[in-house]
């Protein structure tokens, strides 16, 4: 009998025993960077002519690891091959589909170091947010692993004389799993497995900037027993190897954490019946947000310019939970600012493969910084920038905690998602228009409210319009089975991945009755 799940705890890095693990880890893993990863399709590792590199954030000139690069064609061998796997692996019992789960994650609990270090190659993640990403990865296969092995068996129903009456989850067939490269092993981990636990045979294009952690879940997937044919490993273009795989008519389901235009894209794609196609595909969609901290009169403003301060400059603003605008009454709003400003001018910016532990590393790649550094541009022109253009390491792509004051609520930046370390501060009159500004944005994934205010924050139970909400706390750090995760509107289908309503949308209820 396995042990009640329990988040995977994290460590402080500020002690020496943690802080020499990671340092030896970041060593052990520099000794590793350049080496090639093939593609696996059908339980083959496969080569390809074609290739592509992914490279540090933090260096562009350091190769983390070259991928062999899918194309259409590979897409569709990749999916026929999983829909005729899936007539035996959807047969196996739910229990021994878990216990890969549960083994899975043991493994990465003993790497937990490597694979964390890998991040901070690859993504340039501060080692604590890199240590959470595998510590979510843990989680989510340790908790959906216990989840089936609730679900698979038969459903109580009430009882009829006379009748044997029961409802089982049965999979669903074919998914094509697109993880984002922002949580390149929790959320590539946890959006797999979901699938797969089920009796899903799955195609998994990870991202093109996060390729190499993707591998190394899929090795860890192959340590722990998984059969490889039911796990297609494809690497590609989403022009090309995504599309070819959303519009397959073998595909059933299509499970994405990404950008609102490539997730309006797939729903579009995939509502398409293609020629053969027997069933209305599956969408299970995550899809970004605009987030807020709200913050009145009578909140603790330490804790609120703490919080704003975490959760909108942690892993550079690169979360879709991450507190873009901080939305403040204008009796507080110069004290609150002037606290955030300090906190803010403290953070330490660099690589973060080096010896010191930094709280910021670089944004994604050129594109994102590109467009990052365009929107700080906006912005300057929407209000009045109180922090920004710090100096920042020459190598690399670094972008320093930039705030902005006296946003007004329908400014391109206070609306428009930017993926960086950009803050948007708003002033409000009284708590009535700071709800509204909260709500006034298409999207609905994470909101905080600071406030001592008990009808205030029972207000923001009913009123802020959030999928996460957060009460005297920051906005981010979501945890499985604790804080169920998904939004609103734009922001997706509501999956609340890690929680447990999230297993059965990779299923279907069966209803079987025998007469007696």
């Amino acid at each position: 009998m396995f042990t009640p799940y329990a988040p995977e705890p994290y460590v402080d890095f500020s002690q020496d025993g943690p802080r020499q693990e990671m340092l030896a880890a970041l060593k052990s893993v520099e000794s590793q960077l350049g080496k090639a990863y093939p593609l696996w399709i059908n339980g083959e590792a496969v080569t390809t002519d074609e290739s592509f590199t992914s490279t540090s954030p933090a260096n562009p000139d350091r190769v983390i690891g070259t991928m062999a690069k899918a194309n259409a064609d590979l897409a569709d061998k990749a999916v026929r091959s999983a829909a005729e796997v899936f007539k035996t692996w959807s047969r196996v019992d739910p229990d021994v589909r878990a216990r890969i789960l549960i083994k899975g994650a043991a493994i990465m609990r003993r790497r937990v170091y490597e694979l964390s270090a890998w991040m901070c190659f690859e993504e340039s993640k501060s080692w604590l947010e890199a240590y959470a990403d595998t510590c979510e990865a843990i989680d989510f296969l340790d908790f959906y692993g216990r989840e089936m092995m609730r679900l698979g068996g038969a459903n109580p129903v009430t009882p009829f004389a006379g009748e044997e009456n029961e409802v089982r989850y049965i999979p669903l067939g074919v998914g094509v799993v697109i993880p984002p490269w922002n949580f390149p092993l929790a959320i590539c981990a946890g959006m797999t497995t979901a699938a797969l636990v089920c009796g899903n045979t799955v195609c998994l294009k990870p991202a093109s900037t996060a390729p190499v952690v993707a591998a190394k879940f899929v090795e860890i997937m192959h340590e722990a027993g998984l059969p490889k044919n039911v796990l297609n490993f494809v690497p590609g273009p989403g022009s090309s190897v995504g599309d070819a795989m959303v519009c397959h008519p073998l595909t059933r389901f299509v499970s994405f954490t990404g950008s609102r235009e490539v997730g309006v894209g797939i729903v579009s794609k995939a509502a398409t019946v293609q020629p053969g196609q027997i069933w209305l595909k599956r969408t299970v969609l995550e899809m970004g947000g605009k987030d807020c901290i709200v913050v009145d009169e009578t909140a603790d403003l330490d804790a609120a310019a703490e919080g704003a301060v975490a959760a909108a400059f942690g892993f550079q603003g690169q979360k879709c939970s991450a507190c873009s605008r901080l939305i403040v009454h204008k009796n507080v709003h110069a004290d609150l600012l002037e606290r955030v400003v300090a906190r803010a001018k403290s953070i330490n910016i660099g690589d973060t493969t080096g010896t010191e532990n930094l709280f910021m590393g670089a944004v994604i790649d050129q594109s994102a910084y590109d467009k990052i550094n365009g929107y700080i541009k906006i912005g300057q022109g929407e209000g009045r920038e109180v922090l920004g253009g710090a100096s920042v390491p020459g190598k690399g792509y670094f972008i320093p905690p930039t705030i902005i004051d006296g946003i007004a609520p329908d400014a391109r930046i206070a609306q428009e998602e930017i993926f960086g370390p950009v803050l948007a501060v708003i002033p409000g009159k009284n708590f009535d228009e700071l709800l509204d500004i909260a709500n006034g944005t298409e999207y609905g994934l994470t909101g905080a409210l600071f406030s001592q205010d008990r009808m205030r924050l029972e207000r923001a139970r009913h009123e802020l319009h959030v999928g996460n909400l957060y009460l005297n706390r920051k906005c981010t750090g979501a945890l499985v089975d604790v804080q169920p995760f998904g939004g609103f509107n734009m922001s997706g289908t509501d999956s609340k991945a890690g929680g447990r309503e999230y297993l059965p949308l990779f299923m279907q209820a069966k209803s079987i009755t025998e007469r007696l």
